[in-house]
């Protein structure tokens, strides 16, 4: 897979930097926009999904990447949909390792819903993988199963089992459903606490058509409330700790573990943001919360010269807005009509 991609040179071509001197060093890409799920907050039961021509194979995927690479990308994550579900991804997962053992790239990682974890923890290790995120919203079977429909919770603990025996750092991510786990985020700062786990809370994002008996006013519950709740009970430190990605970290006294919150409604993360997202058609879109996207699967597949792809991705970057649009109140949910599968989470 990696012989048809040319090795990075040796000296370096500028950064990438948007219009508002951001420089650009995270890429999320979704290998896929497929799920072996259907979370309540993320897609309909029903979904269509996209056809195959139209999804990037994994070799321009690793074309791709491998030019953000070039152009300063430190940091990779590939998502979904569930990126473990797509045919033969351990082959890409090896392909982009190669930047991390030679220093190109900072880390490689993934979002995973953990379903896959018991058979894929051993050789993502092996591959070059270090630190992965697991949605996780809740320790309850029965909630387990009417957030994600088709979730297997016994699956998603021994998938958990076998990374952290695997030797994988492990991040949950919570999304605060109101009505739903809103009973249960101090006990999973317990949980975690007790398997060396960070934790991050995330509030319920305005993107995508959940169905006619899904209301995003019905799910929000900002996490203000949250973290007031947990200070009743643990005793929350301010922690500097940054990832690249858009968290607020804080420490738990009790546990030394992490807690992060992520509040796109409540308190963007926009002043910092240095990411883009790559769909699995190859749709860069430098916003999650915006429309404007640039079309870079069709320059990989009419053009072999990577000078021309690396162009075309500059001058998406040279649109990337200063910060999205999300609202979300009583009266009213702004949403992006894409669904989080679709742009990588």
């Amino acid at each position: 897979m990696t012989a048809s991609t040319p090795p990075l040179p040796d000296a370096a071509p500028a950064p990438l930097v948007d219009p508002f001197g951001r420089t650009v060093s995270y890429l999320r890409v979704s290998v896929t926009d497929r799920c072996d799920f259907r979370c309540v907050y993320c897609m309909a039961e029903d979904m269509s999904f996209l056809p195959k021509a139209e999804v990037l194979t994994l070799e321009e995927l690793d074309r791709l990447a491998t030019a953000f690479v070039r152009l300063g990308t430190r940091k990779i994550r590939l998502t979904g949909g569930e990126p473990l579900v797509r045919r033969n991804i351990m082959d890409l997962i090896r392909a982009l390792g190669r930047h991390v053992r030679s220093g190109a790239l900072e880390e490689l990682t993934l979002t995973t819903n953990g379903s896959m974890l018991f058979k894929y923890a051993g050789p993502l290790v092996e591959a070059g993988v270090r630190r992965i995120n697991v949605s996780l919203d809740t320790l309850d079977p029965h909630k387990f199963q009417a957030i994600t429909r088709w979730g297997r919770f016994d699956k998603v603990m021994g998938g958990l089992e076998a990374a952290a025996g695997a030797g994988l750092e492990i991040k949950v991510n919570c999304v605060a459903l109101k009505g739903v786990n809103d009973d249960e985020h101090s006990r999973m700062v317990a949980w975690c606490g007790e398997r060396g786990f960070d934790l991050t809370f995330i509030e319920v994002m305005p993107m995508g058509d959940l169905g006619e008996d899904v209301s995003r006013l019905d799910q929000y519950l900002p996490l203000s409330a949250v973290r007031a709740d947990l200070a009743k009970q643990w005793t929350l430190e301010e922690s500097d700790y940054r990832t690249g990605g858009p968290a607020r970290y804080v420490t738990v006294r009790e546990t030394g573990r992490r807690v992060g919150f992520i509040t796109p409604l409540t308190h963007n993360f926009c002043e910092s943001c240095n990411r883009v997202r790559l769909t699995c058609t190859g749709t860069l879109f430098m916003c999650l919360g915006q429309e404007d996207a640039a079309d870079l699967r069709t320059v990989l597949r009419t053009s072999d010269d990577d000078a021309v792809l690396e162009r075309a991705v500059r001058d998406a970057i040279a649109r990337k807005p200063k910060g999205h649009d999300f609202i979300i109140d009583r009266r009213r949910a702004t949403a992006s009509p894409r669904h989080m599968s679709v742009t990588g989470g």
